[in-house]
């Protein structure tokens, strides 16, 4: 174990030593604190590695608070003492000149306290070690707290000086990229006192900003904290966030400094906890108050020292350096021994300052101190460019008289309550923190800005002077000598839209209307571009060439341009009109299945039933007769077999809804008054000359023109009125065919006038109308979102209400309607008849299946040629099914035969029996014909042998089987 002294650690004889400096503040409590921490490092260090060679020699020096004694400390260090190494300083603003020392000698400077970002800058400080967590680290951290509770301005306050600076352009950049502004920066000097700092308070209240982030020294930002809390300025709506050096040494203030701070936010570096930590810190209480007894009694802020983790740091710096210096002696084979760490390199030069001892290790200690890596009490040391890798922050919230964890901040996870269930998501949602208690003891999120400032600049909103349509804007209570309106001076749908997105946003946001006496509404919008307004909020149509100046926030209303035209009444008077129900092509396929479903019932039903028999042409007239007479139900035939009954059912099922349907169309033609439009596409306006009406303002003239309409063909319109007038006298006598505008003006047009004139379009496509804002303004990101948030309730319905639906408005929109009925398609039925088409054509398929079938000894004989075959079988379709049940006698043992209405009865029993047909067969064969054939011709050659008698009377002819 090594025994170390207040100005050097003494080594053994064997050992190789290497001088060290130290430069601290040894003045203040925080630098006795940080020197015992790397002197108890320096034991535990060697005392877990007796046998390492070399023995870090420690040459301490006090800066005494001083810039300039810090730099003739280091001075005196690297030339006399010849360091190769110097721990410190103590503050960012004493490092720029050590640095400068440093790298000019090639001696390491190993600060774990200066945090300032600016002190590490490439190929300038490369012989700098920022072992702590460096202030630009933390920045992403704040923002992410700014964005999840929608703060939209931000006022940095910081000590003027190296250290304060260092941060502010990297938080700038990070509220930049959350849409944050930075409107002020309040810079306090080091040697502020208690009335310049309330002086400055007093300057941030008057501002409508109520979100501060504080990155000064410990001592001053105590005093700065003691004097707002005094002055109210730690009451409700406010937000004060401090940064990781304050945050860091929260544990060693008193109690009655934190009760000042109530509801303050911290950014504090995150310290694992561990055994090695736990048993440190008992090692170090113990430690420090011994060597420091003598002090206690005279200064009483040494018995309240307490450990941070800059202490932490200090401990894992040294144990590094000496890690290093180790690695550097076992690797370099014997080259560098005790002889190459005490000589020097003289660089010759006018002055001091021009001369300096170039450290012969400077340039391998470099090396090896940048890959140490080694699990330290304060986390994981892994150096990154000179600085210690970004670790995790904790989100601290201080509630009474503690600070109380609320979450932490990592760089791959954003916000996360803990770190046991890491999301793969980054997340900036103030869900991921836990409940936090703001100044004032509220636990609503503030706003961010004051209610009513006293000295904030007012959001000057611009609206034209007049609107055709009064309902979107209209200007009340206001002279010609008045500019500036209030809230109340003007009213309309897109003045309600905007008050309710205003008060959708999670702050306040004040604001004048200023009236706009002259010019069209790209005047007001450039008016916007030159700055004179902030926004402007009025039925603005969003376009391309308009965006070029402003930026525009999503759309309020419907998008498009409509023409509105006259209608005329279109009551069919026509002779034709029982025509117009259904268009032709249903007509043509109702026709067809009528003749289709005639032929299937005929096919279906000629064998086996009397009333489709008889001559062709009796035959077809009764077909199509039983299947046209079906539309009204009053057919009389019968259909006795189950196949047809099946086809008529179904068709009598498309025939009720086609008859229905038909029946119902026509009666509303017949009935309805039937308003069409006189013009139906622009196009035909455009083709036969006539005139179109628009708004003078409006810049649905410019896109008139570019559709090819001449500006004599454009009539200009200041008026509802005059629209009214000149669409009834019409374009033939000097007024116009169409009247062109906006989809909402067009739809509060035909409110008013909805019996006289129809909408047709949009003809034209546009966004909408929208709020302008001035480019870069992050107003207009979150007057889009409080859009969405208005437009998704119902706070759009009760305004759309109020403005749209007035009484006489109701009883014109509520009226009876006047529509144009369309007529029927074969689209709306076409399911019906492929209905009726398959299950017609199943039958058929079937009842052909079954006939050759029964009669497939005729088909399937080869001697016969096809064509004799098919005659065959055509001659026994002919014919009737006398084993049908309805051609039997109720006797089991006769059966009926004959042609057309006379009938042959055979008795089984009668022994007359013609001849047998099988002995004069063409062929002189004796085998016997078909029983078709046979059954064929003895009813032909009995009908021809006796014929009926003249009185109707049936012949009957017996036969008898042998």
């Amino acid at each position: 174990m090594v025994n170390c002294s207040s100005t050097s650690c003494l080594a053994q004889n064997d050992t190789i030593p290497v001088e060290v400096g130290v430069v601290f503040d040894l003045e203040t409590w925080l630098g006795k604190v940080w020197l015992s921490c790397i002197e108890l490092g320096l034991s535990d260090f060697y005392g877990s590695h007796p046998n390492f060679k070399t023995r870090l020699i420690l040459n301490i020096r006090d800066s005494k608070e001083d810039v300039v004694t810090a730099a003739s400390q280091a001075l005196d260090l690297i030339k006399n003492v010849q360091v190769r190494a110097i721990l410190g300083p103590h503050k960012s603003t004493q490092a720029k000149f050590i640095i400068d020392l440093g790298q000019k000698a090639q001696v390491p400077i190993i600060s774990f306290s200066a945090t300032s970002p600016s002190l590490k800058i490439s190929n300038q400080s490369t012989y700098f070690f920022q072992t702590a967590t460096s202030d630009s680290s933390q920045v992403l951290a704040i923002s992410s707290i700014v964005k999840a509770f929608r703060w939209r301005k931000v006022v940095p306050i910081y000590i003027d000086n190296e250290y304060g600076e260092g941060i502010i352009p990297y938080l700038v950049d990070a509220l930049g990229e959350v849409n944050t502004e930075v409107p002020y920066r309040s810079a306090i000097p080091p040697s502020a006192t208690d009335d310049q700092i309330k002086a400055e308070l007093y300057k941030l209240n008057t501002m409508q900003t109520r979100v501060f982030v504080v990155h000064t020294s410990s001592d001053l930002g105590i005093r700065l904290f003691t004097i707002a809390n005094k002055i109210g300025m730690l009451g409700q709506g406010y937000v004060w966030i401090i940064t990781q050096d304050f945050a860091n040494r929260l544990n060693s203030l008193n109690s009655s400094i934190i009760d000042s701070m109530e509801g303050v936010l911290g950014i504090k570096t995150f310290v694992p906890q561990s055994k090695e930590l736990d048993s440190f810190k008992a090692r170090w209480k113990a430690n420090y108050f011994y060597k420091n007894i003598d002090q206690i009694g005279k200064n009483p802020t040494f018995f309240d020292a307490k450990l941070n983790v800059m202490g932490f740091w200090a401990y894992d710096s040294v144990h590094a350096l000496a890690l290093a210096v180790e690695k550097l002696i076992s690797t370099s084979g014997g080259v560098i021994n005790t002889t190459t760490l005490n000589s020097v390199t003289n660089t010759s030069g006018s002055t001091n300052l021009d001369s300096f001892n170039v450290s012969p290790i400077g340039p391998k200690l470099l090396e090896t101190l940048s890959s140490t890596r080694f699990k330290g009490l304060a986390g994981d040391f892994i150096l990154d460019n000179g600085q210690l890798k970004t670790p995790i922050f904790e989100i601290v919230n201080i509630v009474n008289g503690g600070k109380g964890r609320i979450g932490y901040w990592t760089q791959n996870n954003g916000l996360v309550r803990n770190l046991a269930n890491l999301s793969v998501e980054y997340s900036t949602s103030k869900s991921s923190l836990k409940p936090i208690l703001w100044p004032g003891e509220h636990t609503n999120s503030p706003k961010g800005y004051w209610e009513n400032p006293t000295n904030e600049k007012r959001l000057r909103i611009g609206i034209p002077n007049s609107s055709v349509y009064r309902e979107f804007v209209d200007v009340i209570n206001c002279d010609a000598n008045t500019s500036i309106l209030s809230s109340s001076d003007v009213i309309g749908f897109s003045i309600d839209v905007f008050k309710a997105s205003v008060r959708a946003l999670p702050y306040a946001l004040n604001y004048d209307f200023y009236v706009n006496r002259d010019g069209s509404y790209d005047d007001l919008i450039y008016q916007v571009y030159l700055g004179k307004y902030d926004a402007v909020v009025a039925d603005v149509t969003i376009r391309a060439n308009r965006s070029q100046y402003v930026y525009f926030t999503l759309p309020y209303t419907e998008s498009g341009v409509a023409m509105v035209v006259p209608v005329k009444d279109n009551m069919t008077k026509s002779a034709w009109v029982f025509l117009k129900p259904l268009t032709w092509d249903l007509w043509v396929t109702t026709f067809c299945f009528f003749l289709f479903i005639g032929f299937v019932v005929w096919v279906l039903e000629h064998r086996i039933n009397e009333d489709f028999r008889g001559p062709p042409s009796h035959q077809i007239g009764t077909s199509f007769w039983f299947s046209f007479s079906t539309i009204v139900f009053a057919h009389k035939e019968r259909v006795v077999s189950n196949l047809g009954r099946f086809v008529v059912i179904v068709w009598a099922f498309v025939l009720l809804i086609l008859t229905q349907s038909y029946a119902a169309s026509l009666t509303s033609l017949l009935t309805v008054e039937q308003l069409e439009p006189t013009i139906k596409d622009i196009n035909q306006i455009l083709k036969s000359g006539e005139r179109v009406g628009c708004l003078g303002y409006s810049f649905v003239y410019e896109l008139l023109k570019q559709r090819g309409f001449a500006n004599s063909q454009i009539v200009l319109l200041n008026s509802t009125q005059q629209c009214d007038h000149f669409l009834s006298i019409g374009s033939a006598k000097g007024g116009i065919a169409a009247y062109v505008d906006e989809t909402p003006n067009t739809k509060i047009f035909l409110a008013q006038y909805c019996s006289k004139y129809t909408l047709i379009g949009p003809i034209f496509k546009t966004a909408g109308y929208g709020f302008a804002f001035r480019n870069g303004s992050p107003l207009a990101h979150d007057i889009s979102k409080a859009i969405l948030n208005v437009t998704e309730g119902d706070e759009m319905k009760k305004i759309e209400n109020k403005w749209f639906m007035t009484t006489e408005q109701n009883t014109c929109l509520n009226s009876d309607p006047k529509i144009s009925s369309n007529s029927l398609s074969l689209d709306n039925f076409w399911g019906l008849f492929l209905i009726a088409g398959v299950s017609s054509l199943s039958t058929l398929i079937i009842f052909a299946i079954m006939f050759l079938q029964k009669h497939k000894q005729i088909w399937s004989n080869s001697q016969s040629s096809i064509p004799r075959r098919i005659g065959a079988i055509s001659k026994i379709f002919d014919q009737k099914d006398l084993n049908f049940h309805t051609f039997k006698k109720r006797s089991n043992n006769q059966f009926y035969g004959g042609y057309g209405t006379d009938f042959v009865e055979f008795s089984a029993n009668n022994t007359n029996c013609p001849p047998s047909p099988s002995t004069s067969n063409s062929t002189g064969s004796n085998s016997p014909m078909p029983m078709g054939e046979q059954l064929g011709t003895i009813l032909i050659s009995s009908a021809q042998a006796s014929p009926p008698n003249h009185d109707g009377h049936i012949v009957q002819i017996s036969t008898t089987h042998n």
